[in-house]
């Protein structure tokens, strides 16, 4: 496993979600700064994170990003936070933070709790390719 590199934000994801792992891929090519790093919510180091934020590794249903030494974001709010790093038009989500998050995460918690009916699962977390395997925490 790497070590934890304190410049880079993590994101947490769901690795056996079909849509998280296209949301990863769409993530790390249009991370143009090297911004994140990736590790998988049922790994290790994932329920770890998870669980030094004072939350249950086993009812996280949601995309957490942390920024090392300032905070910690899920679901609606970690998804903005991510595309404002993000190159292209995806850096204009950002503008959707004006927007009360219980009306954000409604929307979000529809996606999460739909997302392997609409999107499929995968039986085991993606494997990265090589060249990607640097961006990936465990």
């Amino acid at each position: 496993m790497n070590s934890i590199p304190e410049n880079k934000k993590i994101v947490l994801f769901d690795g056996v979600c079909n849509l998280c792992n296209k949301a990863v891929q769409r993530i790390i090519k249009n991370d143009k700064k090297d911004v994140f790093r990736f590790a998988s919510l049922q790994s290790d180091l994932g329920k770890k994170l998870v669980a030094e934020r004072g939350m249950d590794p086993e009812e996280i249903d949601s995309i957490i990003l942390i920024d090392p030494g300032v905070a910690y974001y899920k679901k609606s709010t970690a998804a903005l936070e991510i595309s404002r790093e993000l190159s292209g038009g995806y850096s204009l989500l950002k503008n959707f933070l004006f927007l009360p998050e219980v009306i954000r995460d409604g929307i979000y918690d529809i996606i999460a709790n739909n997302r392997y009916k609409w999107f499929g699962k995968k039986d085991q977390c993606m494997i990265p390719t090589p060249e990607l395997k640097a961006k990936f925490l465990d």
